[in-house]
């Protein structure tokens, strides 16, 4: 069975997910980051693959984009480096990136390759829900491999459901249509969305990422979602502390408090 898949079935509710881009703070950091991810207790992992014009990230994940790709990090090197990673993590593995260097890379390869390496399903913000379903659909699912697609706010409820229909994993909810970046609380327009969503009854479990950076935007997520996803307040911690152990420590007790500077 898919790895993620597994955990929704096993643990319905209060999931954690965490992003961080491959190459940052240093070229090598990738499987360290992800031992002290899992060590600390982190249910998923999103692996960002960086990209020259990331659309739908931040200034923080644009910034570690950047210096990931000056440190020589490719998408080659990303999957050397996974290689053998699976004797010792255990969690499920998302690779997230946009669809230029992946077809650089080819498609199907790519899918070949994730699947080598123990990676048990992908995200690509730019990918047209369209052109996944003509194109690039049935090579996903002949690798196994789970296709995430993102809902936001403007996203039609026509559109919500197809996505439900066609897709399985789970379906990563955007609080905003903003770019990512830490929130220190959640609107009511905006769990409202996450409200109406709910009660759409989707058969497909869902996440709530963008902005999540403390308990209050934590505990919104909890309530109208399964959990929760994580990137700009976790690049923002690799960035100031000295190791990735150090990092995920810290991100923890950040979950547990009631405030969280803007970032």
């Amino acid at each position: 069975m898919n790895r993620i898949t597994h955990l929704f079935q096993t643990k319905p509710n209060g999931i954690l997910s965490v992003y961080f881009t491959a190459g940052f703070p240093s070229l090598n950091d990738t499987t360290g980051i992800l031992r002290a991810l899992q060590a600390g207790g982190i249910d998923m992992v999103e692996v960002g693959i960086p990209f020259s014009d990331p659309m739908a990230d931040g200034p923080v994940i644009q910034d570690a984009a950047t210096r990931a790709l000056r440190n020589g990090m490719s998408l080659r090197l990303l999957f050397e480096q996974l290689k053998g990673i699976r004797s010792e993590i255990h969690i499920p593995l998302i690779l997230m990136g946009y669809l230029n260097p992946i077809l650089q890379f080819g498609f199907e390869a790519f899918c070949r390759k994730c699947v080598e390496v123990g990676v048990d399903g992908m995200i690509i913000p730019d990918l047209p829900f369209a052109d996944y379903m003509d194109a690039y659909k049935a090579t996903a699912d002949r690798y196994g491999l789970k296709m995430i697609m993102l809902i936001t706010p403007e996203t039609s409820e026509e559109r919500v459901r197809l996505i439900d229909a066609h897709t399985d994993g789970f379906i990563y909810m955007v609080s905003s249509a903003a770019t990512t970046g830490a929130q220190r609380s959640f609107d009511e327009q905006k769990q409202a969305y996450f409200r109406h969503i709910d009660e759409m009854q989707l058969r497909n479990p869902r996440l709530v990422g963008f902005g999540i950076s403390n308990r209050a935007t934590l505990e919104a997520a909890n309530a109208h979602a399964s959990g929760a996803i994580i990137g700009s307040k976790f690049i923002q911690l690799l960035d100031e502390s000295q190791t990735a152990e150090e990092a995920v420590r810290r991100l923890k007790e950040t979950l547990q408090s009631d405030s969280c500077p803007n970032t």
